[in-house]
């Protein structure tokens, strides 16, 4: 897996995380302003994150796998077991 590849993966990771965190304090305090607007950074970060890792390193899920080119692509590249994804 390329350089890029692992930051914009752990990018992903640390956003995810972040958002879990802060939807469960979102559970108790539902009309924190300061905490909603720190998920929907987050949501934001990890969509632009996620984006830009399927288009240079491939799908990060199976609903993500672009089949347009006429085969099932989600077979490319390493498996995570490989180091992949």
């Amino acid at each position: 897996m390329s350089e890029n590849c692992l930051q914009l993966k752990n990018i992903i990771d640390q956003t995810s995380f972040a958002m879990d965190d802060v939807l469960l304090f979102l559970d108790t305090h539902p009309c924190d302003l300061q905490a909603l607007n720190y998920y929907q950074a987050m949501a934001r970060a990890r969509k632009e994150a996620m984006d830009a890792y399927q288009s240079a390193c491939g799908p990060l899920t199976v609903d993500n796998v672009n089949s347009a080119s006429g085969y099932w692509s989600w077979i490319q590249g390493p498996w995570p077991w490989e180091g992949g994804r």
